[in-house]
């Protein structure tokens, strides 16, 4: 054999070689699941612990051959779906799919073969099975579980609603939407201002527009609420409870963005679709809890501060 040729035939195999390990590495690599701590797509770090044993391998482009079927069928239930899992009826599950995606650990795509691994992960540790399958069981766990960590809910969980707060301060008229006077608790106004401080770093959508991110209602007077609900007749329903959460202090009604035609309190699904796909949501889904705030997942602009009782 010539030299010439063997250098060729040499060439060859080593960028068989080198093709052969980036395929491999590709095919290792993790993607969907992160341990504490540890930085998503984003580059903002994931809040929670991950479940035991919930580091499973799934290829970087959220592609799992395991899990195709049941991708195919959350695909086809995404926007689908009949079910009323806060009441109201509703079509389709899109609008909860950042909750959801926060509560299995991942940041794959709803209708992804990564999403289902992950989900089938987060079922077996639930002792539901593990298909994979987004059912509305399985959103009922996930929505306690966001629930619970509600401290109003907790409080309000044996028949007893909040008194007053006997401190509330306001805030800055640049933190209420639209110049709006808001008060909170000091502490909780505190950390909504940390809270807007790391999310305007991270998010240029909401550091690009000055009213995203204000509070629209903060503190409200439980004879205020009581009279409004009274009036549209709509006391403990969907829209507004007679013991409002709104009376301690402690929550805050967010500008998160809103659909061109609707109001940044709108809870026509549109427009809470349209609230859930804005980067600043899925910031505050992400990230809220290291400062405190949760969200109650009906309303993307409504957040509680847990660092003291109701």
């Amino acid at each position: 054999m010539k030299f010439r040729d063997v250098m060729k035939f040499l060439g060859v195999s080593a960028a068989a070689a080198v093709l052969l390990l980036l395929l491999v590495l590709r095919v290792t690599s993790c993607a969907p699941l992160h341990p504490q701590g540890a930085p998503g797509p984003d580059g903002q770090p994931l809040a929670a612990e991950e479940p035991p044993g919930a580091l499973q391998p799934v290829t970087a482009d959220c592609r799992d051959p395991g899990w195709t079927a049941a991708a195919q069928a959350n695909a086809n239930a995404l926007q689908t779906l009949a079910w009323a899992p806060f009441g109201r009826p509703e079509t389709g599950w899109e609008i909860y799919v950042p909750l959801i995606q926060h509560e299995i650990r991942t940041t794959c795509p709803a209708n992804s073969e990564g999403f289902a691994a992950a989900l089938g992960i987060w079922q077996r540790a639930q002792q539901q099975g593990g298909d994979g399958i987004l059912s509305e069981t399985a959103f009922l766990a996930m929505k306690s579980a966001a629930q619970t960590r509600r401290e109003f809910v907790r409080f309000t969980a044996f028949g007893a609603c909040p008194e007053t707060p006997d401190l509330i301060t306001a805030a800055q008229i640049a933190e209420g939407y639209g110049g709006k006077p808001v008060w909170l608790r000091p502490r909780a106004l505190a950390a909504y201002r940390r809270m807007v401080a790391a999310a305007r770093a991270a998010v240029p959508e909401a550091a690009a527009d000055p009213q995203m991110l204000t509070i629209f209602s903060g503190y409200r007077s439980p004879a205020a609420d009581a009279a409004r609900c009274q009036a549209e007749g709509n006391c403990d329903g969907i829209v507004r409870a007679r013991c409002s959460a709104h009376r301690t202090g402690l929550a805050a009604d967010i500008d998160v963005g809103h659909a061109p035609g609707f109001t940044v309190d709108s809870s026509a699904d549109p427009n809470r679709l349209y609230m859930t796909r804005t980067a600043t949501y899925r910031w505050l889904v992400a990230n809220a809890e290291r400062f405190g705030f949760v969200n109650y997942p009906f309303e993307p602009w409504h957040w509680e501060w847990t660092g003291e009782p109701p």
